[in-house]
């Protein structure tokens, strides 16, 4: 069974192209709707675990939640991390997308066709 998952939004071409990708190489991939499926903070902790990432990394600052939150204002540091993860659990538009973990435990925000080749790189046995 494939550990692969791909967060994505329906409406975001992005994640529409990354996913049009995945099945032209036949992945076999999971597929989250995370808008209507919302992580909660651990497993947005987790996954930006798995990324390499802090939470501000992975937020959409453009975002009308972001502009009510005044997220640009916020500190990026150790102290606010929560704030920050608790924010994107909130509000799940705030989250970049999409969000590809392969089945190496790693994860990648694959925004391009590079990023999801590399995810289909570290899931090969």
């Amino acid at each position: 069974m494939s550990r692969m998952e791909i967060w994505i939004n329906p409406a975001c071409s992005k994640c529409r192209s990354a996913l049009t990708l995945l099945d032209a190489e036949g992945a076999e991939y999971t597929v989250r709707r995370y808008l209507e499926d919302v992580p909660g903070e651990d497993e947005i902790r987790a996954v930006l675990d798995r990324l390499g990432l802090e939470p501000w990394d992975i937020t959409r600052t453009q975002e009308a939640a972001a502009k009510e939150l005044g997220l640009k204002e916020w500190p990026r540091d150790a102290g606010s991390r929560d704030r920050w993860i608790a924010a994107l659990a909130g509000h799940p538009k705030l989250i970049q997308r999409p969000i590809i973990t392969a089945d190496d435990g790693t994860a990648l925000v694959a925004r391009s066709e590079e990023a999801v080749r590399e995810a289909l790189a570290r899931s090969e046995h």
